[in-house]
């Protein structure tokens, strides 16, 4: 069960929340100007909450050097994401996060179809779903999951 929630964290850091509405595009005017908003809306953010192991800070960023980036720089040459980050920093206590793998989608509607668009990167720069699987357990070693979010960038006016 664990080894599936992290094949799916792992290789859908952008598959969409199918609960959420999708939202205009950057181009198209904003529904906030309507509502009076204190911002507009800009591009959308998939978040992924890492916590390491003890001391295994470079280790986990050794094995994402490879898979992550190579799949990330992928999706940013074929344009499905616009950008992503990885942000390190201090836990605030030993239950918290300590880095985060951020992607950056133009908006909503690119979540649309994701999932058949980014399986063959995967596969490509991953190796197969063993191949895949395989890297998750071993990831298990040196880091837990905390959470997802998928959070909008707004400009306040």
């Amino acid at each position: 069960m664990k080894c599936s929630l992290l094949i799916t964290a792992l290789t859908s850091l952008a598959l969409p929340p199918f609960a959420r509405a999708q939202s205009p595009s950057p181009s198209a005017p904003s529904t906030t100007a309507a509502t009076g908003a204190p911002y507009t809306e800009h591009s959308v953010w998939n978040i992924t909450l890492v916590k390491t192991k003890a001391g295994l800070d470079d280790d986990y960023l050794r094995s994402i050097a490879q898979t992550f980036k190579g799949t990330m720089e992928e999706e940013k040459k074929q344009g499905l994401i616009m950008d992503y980050k990885v942000l390190i920093g201090d836990a605030s206590d030993r239950n918290d996060f300590n880095i985060l793998l951020m992607v950056e989608f133009k908006n909503m509607a690119a979540f649309d179809g994701l999932r058949e668009k980014t399986e063959p990167i995967m596969a490509k720069v991953m190796g197969g779903q063993d191949a895949q699987r395989q890297l998750a357990v071993k990831r298990l070693d040196v880091r837990e999951i905390l959470g997802t979010k998928t959070m909008r960038e707004v400009m306040l006016k």
